[in-house]
């Protein structure tokens, strides 16, 4: 599935503002492990509870036939580089540099990640890069500082810099359960 929106920032000097809306956010894609022959099963949707607007990852996780995922992902390239990634890449702002990540998010109170690659190389077990967080039912922020990140075949502290990102995923994974988490913004903050 593939998602098409137009990306809308908010850029002020304290973060770097994603928000999921009707009009913004272009190349988002659905993937799951079916593409290596895994058979979890998923679904992404834009959805809207009063006046907040959001992406909704739900589906059934699998690590039967070395599975185990299913994922939101926009993705930079040479041919297509989204608003997000542009201003991510040229993030230095008189001096500060970005810390970390800021969702806002609600779920079945199941563990999610987000995945960080800074390679352009994706079949290498390099950089890789993964930070972890909960959810409940109500709607809640959730930092994830850049230092907290993890290398993902690892429990390193990963070091990258916000402008090298070139993939990020939301992501279900690891074990057999049901995914339901939704997120209303991905920020990027100072």
């Amino acid at each position: 599935m593939l998602l098409t929106f137009t990306t809308i920032a908010s850029a002020n000097e304290e973060v770097l503002g994603f928000p999921f809306t009707p009009d913004n956010v272009n190349d988002w894609r659905y993937f799951s492990d079916q593409v290596m022959g895994g058979v979890s099963e998923g679904q992404v949707s834009l959805e809207q509870d009063a006046d907040k607007v959001f992406i909704r990852l739900s589906g059934n996780v699998r690590t039967d036939n070395n599975g185990g995922f299913i994922q939101l992902r926009t993705t930079t390239s040479l041919s297509n580089k989204p608003l997000m990634f542009k201003l991510l890449h040229n993030s230095n702002k008189e001096g500060k540099k970005l810390k970390g990540i800021r969702l806002k998010v609600k779920g079945n109170g199941e563990k999610y990640h987000i995945f960080i690659q800074t390679t352009i190389f994706y079949r290498l077990p390099v950089g890789y890069h993964i930070a972890t967080f909960d959810t409940s039912p109500n709607w809640k922020t959730v930092e994830l500082p850049f230092d907290q990140f993890k290398e993902l075949n690892s429990n390193k502290n990963s070091k990258f810099s916000p402008k090298n990102i070139n993939t990020f995923g939301i992501v279900a994974y690891g074990r057999d359960f049901t995914s339901d988490v939704s997120v209303s913004s991905v920020e990027f903050y100072y």
